[in-house]
């Protein structure tokens, strides 16, 4: 609307942030101010209102879509053995362990044992196992990508996956209550 509306600027100075930035473009204030009170900055106005608007109307339809997909993905927990879910579960963490070995080059991976893993690691092992391996979750979230919503929509899709592992795994409801809780609020301070 500016250079439409007002042209070539009055005065080109360096910016003042970025000395590699194009220059500002500066111009006078009577020239701005006849501007606004022309009938052709009405129009203009008026049209980038509407397209604004049109644009805003377009995100909302766009998001309440991706929500009402995410509403109606179905969402099944298969109930394994106890200890299937425990060997299963400690076979992930040692998979995701050792890959953080090769994102973290100081990382030493800490191979662990069902035998080993104390009582409220394994439990939190288990929700973890359930909801990246048994659930669709990351392959739900991989298709939002850039999607309108998907904030909202991986924060539905979290209560869905935790609601359902609760459900299929009683013993496990408080861990999920836990991990939701944390990555809503972030962890408790130390």
């Amino acid at each position: 609307m500016v250079r439409q509306l007002l042209g070539e600027p009055d005065l080109l100075r360096a910016n003042p942030l970025f000395h590699s930035a194009p220059q500002t473009r500066l111009y006078l204030i009577e020239r701005v101010e006849a501007a606004e009170r022309s009938d052709r900055f009405r129009a203009v106005a008026a049209a980038a209102a509407r397209r604004s608007a049109a644009a805003r109307a377009a995100a909302l339809r766009r998001r309440r879509e991706v929500l009402a997909r995410i509403a109606a993905e179905p969402l099944e927990v298969p109930r394994l053995a106890p200890d299937r879910l425990a060997t299963a579960a400690v076979e992930h963490r040692n998979r995701r362990d050792e890959e953080r070995a090769y994102e973290r080059w100081s990382h030493v991976p800490d191979p662990a044992t069902v035998e080993s893993a104390e009582s409220d690691a394994l439990v939190r092992w288990k929700v973890n196992y359930l909801r990246h391996r048994l659930t669709r979750y990351d392959e739900l979230l991989d298709g939002l990508q850039g999607s309108t919503g998907r904030a909202a929509a991986e924060e539905l899709l979290r209560r869905r996956v935790y609601a359902a592992i609760a459900k299929a795994y009683p013993e496990l409801a408080q861990e999920c209550e836990r991990q939701l809780r944390e990555r809503e609020c972030g962890p408790p301070p130390a």
